[in-house]
């Protein structure tokens, strides 16, 4: 799979199926309309491309209001790059890019641009200067210009449409195990290992300290059980999203602290994966450190249970 930016290194495209959408997550939604063009694009020919946007259109659209992402273009990149896919491409979308006209995108970006013969979109899909172009309009446009629009209905899980919105709701309030099952994986949050105040090391638990990619959604604050990614290896592990505020810092800021189980290697700089299965209580302030020492310490007891249950 070769990634494509929209302001640069464009190939001059022969004929083309595209899987139009946001993405985000890349939930089993988004995934079951891949697979679909992928196969229909080896069918007939056709060179694949999933397209989507370099970040979330909603924070250019609705300036007021911040829609947090699922997953960093970094770890889309991954995802699609294990798949029979020929092409991911990145449109830059921007107040400009927000104001085009539905049919202005698919003649100047689709037709001209991409060479598209097949379009394969989501049900509730949309585009265009706030969102008029709908999937009747797709279909439409497709009969004027000379290709074929295949629509997938909505997936559920539970008789729950699976949505990216869906999945945020769930993440912001802690319920990992459901977002599991919509995403068809662990929630997963990435970072360098940075060195922070030790303080996980002076109760006995030392913890790998990352800051995330600000654009990328948080769990609610509390311990969860964990798995990290190291160097290629995972290990269980338990990690807590939040302020600290037993210790009552005078400056605190929103932190992710993962200890790692049975595991002593200095990993300061180091990218690690941390994977999110399920909260294991909401973060407390607790009246000194031993009672919190005593905590944490219950806390992996009760981990070390549940990872059985468990599979990356």
């Amino acid at each position: 799979m070769r990634t494509i930016r929209s302001n640069k290194d464009i190939p001059s495209f022969h004929l083309t199926g595209v899987g139009l959408g946001n993405f985000d997550g890349l939930h089993i939604g988004h995934m079951a309309l891949i697979n679909i063009l992928i196969s229909e694009s080896k069918l007939n020919g056709l060179q694949s491309i999933v397209y989507t946007f370099t970040s979330h259109p909603d924070n250019i659209i609705n300036k007021n209001r911040f829609t947090p992402s699922l997953m960093t273009l970094e770890k889309k990149e991954q995802i699609l790059g294990q798949l029979p896919l020929d092409y991911l491409y990145l449109e830059e979308f921007d107040e400009n890019f927000a104001k085009m006209k539905p049919i202005d995108f698919v003649k100047n970006i689709l037709v001209d641009k991409l060479k598209i013969k097949l379009a394969v979109a989501g049900f509730d899909y949309t585009f265009g200067y706030k969102g008029e172009g709908n999937v009747n309009l797709l279909k439409k446009l497709g009969e004027q210009y000379g290709f074929k629009t295949v629509i997938i209905p909505p997936v559920k899980i539970n008789n729950e449409i699976i949505s990216s919105t869906g999945i945020r709701k769930y993440i912001s309030k802690g319920m990992m195990e459901e977002a599991y099952y919509m995403l068809g994986r662990p929630y997963s949050i990435n970072g360098v290992v940075e060195t922070g105040y030790k303080l996980g090391s002076k109760l006995g638990f030392p913890t790998a300290n990352i800051t995330p990619d600000p654009q990328l959604l948080l769990p609610s604050f509390g311990v969860y059980l964990t798995r990290t990614l190291i160097d290629g290896r995972l290990y269980n592990s338990i990690t807590n999203i939040g302020i600290k505020p037993t210790f009552e810092l005078s400056n605190p800021r929103v932190c992710i602290e993962t200890h790692i189980l049975n595991f002593n290697e200095n990993i300061y700089n180091k990218k690690i994966e941390v994977y999110f299965f399920a909260k294991l209580r909401d973060e407390i302030k607790f009246k000194d450190k031993d009672e919190l020492a005593r905590q944490v310490k219950s806390d992996i007891a009760n981990a070390t249970l549940l990872f059985s249950k468990y599979i990356v």
